[in-house]
């Protein structure tokens, strides 16, 4: 699948950066999130318009661009917001994600650079009920987030897109952001239930259909690498509790798929004809 075309036609304000953050419900994490990127030329939130405890407040007071617009999915959100960024570069930034000190003086380096590679992937280190999780392969978590704004667009799909950037091979960037992930199950099986339909979604759309192996074999092969292979024991009953959760997830999906498939056969053998 390709990502939407790229509009290289726009002259862009050369060495500055914008942060670009959508924003769902997320008071209790979105003031760090923009004030660790106090520092960028811009900053422009994208509003989801449910959001409704008081995200959109706290971005009026914190960015420099703040816009409503009708919310599909993150990918289909950030491509229609990209082409409306008039400096050379973008900083993506989730709402419950911030940026450390010294990623900042990194990143501010790269901007300033003459010579620097067209997009960045970023190492990034995630809390998961309140503990910094350091094995589980979340510690080899790196997201092309910094990139130059003509040369990125996100792939068309509903969960887990990646952006796509023309020109040369992206660096690497070891000085960390940070994810202020699920705090509690609530959050997670909020989420867990919407990511697991667009990811079933997703799969169906690309004629992927749901084999044994993927009902039986993929849960328990993701429990075994993030646990063992990973070492995810070391992060104590959060890592056992995140890897379990990471097989059920795993599981939920492909039988989502599954039953997509039985619908859509079911449906078809009620059509006259058949």
């Amino acid at each position: 699948m390709t990502a939407p075309e790229t509009n290289t036609s726009i002259t862009l304000q050369s060495g500055k950066i914008t942060v670009l953050t959508l924003v769902p419900n997320s008071r209790e994490r979105i003031r760090r999130c923009l004030e660790s990127v106090h520092w960028a030329d811009e900053i422009f939130c994208v509003v989801d318009p449910n959001t409704n405890d008081g995200s959109e407040v706290i971005a009026e007071e914190l960015a420099t661009r703040v816009i409503t617009h009708p919310y599909e999915n993150a990918a289909a959100q950030r491509n229609w917001a990209l082409p409306q960024i008039n400096t050379e570069w973008t900083l993506v930034l989730d709402a419950d994600e911030w940026v450390s000190p010294e990623l900042t003086v990194r990143i501010q380096k790269i901007v300033a650079s003459n010579n620097a590679a067209d997009g960045y992937q970023v190492k990034r280190l995630s809390y998961f009920f309140d503990k910094l999780i350091l094995h589980c392969g979340w510690h080899r978590d790196y997201n092309l987030r910094l990139f130059r704004t003509n040369k990125g667009r996100y792939l068309n799909r509903r969960v887990h897109s990646k952006i796509v950037v023309e020109g040369n091979e992206p660096g690497k960037i070891d000085e960390v952001m940070y994810h202020d992930t699920f705090r509690n199950f609530e959050e997670y099986f909020t989420t867990f239930q919407r990511f697991t339909t667009w990811g079933a979604q997703d799969l169906f759309e690309r004629g992927k259909r749901a084999t044994w192996a993927d009902l039986t074999l993929r849960p328990w092969l993701r429990f075994i690498k993030m646990y063992l292979f990973h070492r995810g024991f070391m992060d104590g009953r959060h890592g056992l509790v995140l890897c379990g959760l990471a097989a059920f997830s795993v599981f939920t999906k492909y039988a989502k798929l599954w039953n997509l498939d039985r619908v859509v056969r079911s449906e078809s053998k009620k059509q006259p004809g058949n």
